[in-house]
């Protein structure tokens, strides 16, 4: 058994093997019996410890699984082994970057930053120097590196469909120089125009609303056959949230935010007319 803290991939490989054995109407202690796993070995595998090999294959023969399936099954085992590209720079598997590696789409609302996926090298920069832990040399490159190769998601093949929400006074911050400030804005509408980008703008108009207690992301896996992910980042660490009722809920607030806010069409028109300001 691998005593590894789980990666993202590994803990949606577990959630996929729950399923499976929840499908077949057995509790843990009844498909741990013929497999020679414990309850609690049996709880382990299911928050995405990964099983040996031989033993998945046992798991999958177990819960119904024909030979002829079996492919895309080991598959995503293989991928849930692998160390995800972003180790090279010294991230860890377990937060934000695997999850959005496997994602096939996402919905981001930002109160106080511009998305990620969106920053130009400056923003970046500008970014994370500002964190609460300001990040410096080496550090800090790594981490320009690797949020510049997460944003090759938006041009890969397939690419990351993203639907994100910002606040106006995103755009009117100043934490670039202007002719920095203008890139950004600018990136920003041409990003705006790709089929696979949905960008939207809450007015300041709209006075107090819901997105005021704070950001958060949606991320859907509907070819692995898996329920969508909410995370939730906040100055002291993350939270990611896996309970149904409350990423519905989190599904419902983005709605809601979606609906305030201007239409992509005039979202980019108010961009623009910033753009202009600065």
């Amino acid at each position: 058994m691998d005593t590894y803290k789980p990666n993202a991939r590994m803990r949606l490989l577990g959630r996929r093997l729950r399923r499976l054995r929840e499908q077949m109407g057995m509790t843990q202690e009844q498909a741990g019996e013929p497999l020679r796993f414990s309850k609690a070995k049996m709880s382990r595998v299911e928050q995405g410890v990964l099983p040996g090999y031989h033993s998945f294959l046992a798991m999958l023969d177990l819960y119904g699984i024909i030979v002829s399936d079996y492919e895309t099954w080991l598959l995503q085992y293989d991928r849930a082994k692998e160390k995800g590209w972003w180790h090279a720079y010294g991230i860890n598997d377990r937060g934000y970057i695997g999850l959005q590696a496997d994602a096939e789409a996402l919905r981001t609302y930002q109160l106080g930053y511009i998305p990620g996926l969106f920053q130009t090298e400056d923003g970046i920069r500008a970014t994370f120097a500002g964190a609460r832990d300001p990040m410096t040399g080496e550090k800090l490159e790594n981490q320009v590196k690797v949020r510049l190769r997460r944003q090759l998601r938006l041009v890969e093949e397939p690419p990351l469909m993203v639907h994100a929400i910002i606040d106006e006074t995103v755009l009117r911050r100043p934490d670039l120089p202007p002719d920095q400030q203008r890139e950004q804005l600018t990136y920003l509408v041409e990003l705006g125009e790709r089929s696979n980008v949905t960008l939207q703008v809450i007015p300041v108009d709209i006075g107090v609303h819901a997105g005021r207690a704070g950001s958060f992301t949606i991320l859907s896996y509907q070819g692995l056959g898996e329920p969508d992910i909410a995370y939730v980042e906040h100055g002291f660490g993350s939270v990611q949230v896996e309970k149904v009722d409350e990423v519905k809920l989190a599904t419902l607030a983005f709605r809601h935010l979606a609906d305030l806010a201007f239409d992509e069409q005039d979202s980019i028109a108010l961009i623009k007319q910033v753009t202009s300001e600065t």
